[in-house]
C-alpha cells in the first residue's frame, strides 16, 4: 500500500512539475512575441513621427505637388489610427495593420520620387537628413518585423508540439500570425508626375 501511494504521489508531482515548467516557458515565449510586436510598433511610430518634418521640408520646394503631400498626410493619419494589441493579434487585424502601413509606405515612396524633380530639394541638408533617417527607419522596421516573425514561429512551434500542445490548449495559448509580404510588393512602386 505504501509503495503504491509513493508511486502515485511521485507521478502526480512529476505531472505538476511538468505542467508548471511548461506553462512558465509558454508564458515567457508569449511575452517575447508581445515584446517583439511592441518593437515593430515602435519602429512604425518612429516613421510616422518623421513624416511631418519630411512633408514640411518638401512643401517649401514642391508647392504644386499638393496631391502627393495630401496622400502622405492622409495615409499617415490612417496608419496611426489602426492599433493592434499583441494579446489580440489575429491574421485579419494584422492584415489591416499591414495594409495601412503599406499605403503609407507607397505614399512615402511617391514623395521621395518627387524629390528627384527638385535639385534644390535633393541638395537640402535637412531633407537629406530626414531621408537618411527614413531609410534607416525602414530598415529597422524590416528587422523588427523579422524578429517578430522569428519569435512568433518559435512560440507557434512550441504550442503545437506534443506534449506542450495539450498544455497550450488547456491554458488558452493561441497561435500567432506572421507578417507576410503584401501582394504586388515585389514590384517597384509606380510614380507618375
Amino acid at each position: 500500500m505504501k509503495k503504491g501511494l509513493i508511486i502515485t504521489i511521485a507521478v502526480v508531482a512529476a505531472i505538476l512539475l511538468w505542467g508548471a515548467t511548461g506553462y512558465n516557458s509558454l508564458v515567457s515565449m508569449e511575452e517575447n512575441v508581445e515584446n517583439q510586436w511592441a518593437q515593430v510598433e515602435s519602429q512604425y511610430q518612429r516613421r510616422s513621427d518623421l513624416i511631418p518634418n519630411l512633408v514640411s521640408t518638401v512643401k517649401g520646394y514642391a508647392t504644386h505637388e499638393k496631391a502627393t503631400l495630401s496622400e502622405v498626410i492622409e495615409a499617415r493619419s490612417k496608419a496611426t489610427q489602426i492599433t493592434v494589441d499583441a494579446k489580440d493579434l489575429t491574421p485579419e487585424k494584422l492584415a489591416e495593420f499591414q495594409k495601412a502601413q503599406g499605403e503609407l509606405g507607397a505614399a512615402l515612396g511617391r514623395l521621395m520620387a518627387i524629390s528627384e524633380s527638385y535639385p534644390d530639394l535633393k541638395a537640402n541638408e535637412q531633407f537629406l537628413g530626414l531621408q537618411a533617417q527614413l531609410e534607416g527607419t525602414e530598415n529597422r522596421i524590416t528587422v523588427a518585423r523579422n524578429r517578430f516573425n522569428d519569435a512568433a514561429k518559435e512560440y507557434n512551434v512550441k504550442i503545437r508540439k506534443f506534449p506542450k500542445n495539450i498544455l497550450a490548449g488547456i491554458m488558452g495559448f493561441d497561435k500567432r500570425p506572421y507578417f507576410q509580404s503584401e501582394e504586388g510588393s515585389e514590384k517597384a512602386p509606380k510614380v507618375e508626375f
